[in-house]
């Protein structure tokens, strides 16, 4: 008789260990939430949403982006994060440094963050809250969620409502163009690595010296 077990679709080796990595490390994961001492901010305390088209910087990227921002906002600075909460969860680990941060994000899972958390959708790129004044940010850091210029040209719009100048924006390669035109900002030789690795190349474009060269 048929063998019953043809039926079954089988998983390669390599699709099984990549689930089976993948288990461990939500495992682990909700092990460290519930370990004592978790920081609600740090990376990775919210679980990226795919569908939202969300992909986490690596540790040491959001650190290096987070210390260039403290950088360059100065003493007292305000440091605007739009749609770039890992770096922004990086800031909130520098306890006691002089500065602020604000998060601007359409993943509403981020309001926890409570009065730094402002929900912002780039199709309506000015739809802002009163309060937050245009040009009060010494430096806005950018990642829109998708690489496409209308999806640049409208997060450019709030970029540039925002800034009191600077600007640090986190985009595929092939954005280069692009940011150029909408932004002024130019590729530094940093490259921003990701906790999943990224089909695209993605690289950091600047318009001020930085310290991303």
């Amino acid at each position: 008789k048929m063998d019953d077990d043809d039926d079954i679709p089988q998983l390669s080796s390599h699709t099984l260990a990549a689930l089976q990595e993948f288990y461990l490390e939500q495992q682990q994961r909700e092990g460290m939430k519930t370990s004592q001492g978790f920081n609600q901010y740090s990376v990775g305390s919210i679980e990226e949403d795919w569908q939202l088209s969300q992909f986490w910087y690596s540790d040491e990227t959001a650190s290096c982006l987070a210390k260039e921002a403290l950088l360059a906002a100065g003493k007292g600075g305000r440091i605007a994060c739009v749609s770039a909460p890992s770096v922004y969860q990086k800031l909130k680990e520098q306890d006691g440094e002089d500065f602020s941060a604000c998060i601007l994000e359409y993943d509403r899972r981020f309001s926890v963050y409570g009065e730094e958390f402002i929900f912002y959708d780039y199709n309506h790129p000015l739809d802002l809250p009163e309060n937050l004044l245009p040009h009060s940010f010494d430096i806005v850091i950018a990642d829109p969620p998708y690489l496409s210029e209308e999806c640049l040209q409208k997060t450019a719009e709030t970029i540039k409502y925002l800034t009191k100048g600077k600007i640090l924006l986190c985009t595929g390669a092939v954005m280069e163009e692009q940011a150029a035109k909408h932004l002024g900002v130019k590729m530094c030789k940093f490259i921003p690595k990701h906790s999943r690795n990224l089909a695209n190349e993605f690289r950091c474009y600047v318009n001020y010296a930085s310290g991303l060269d």
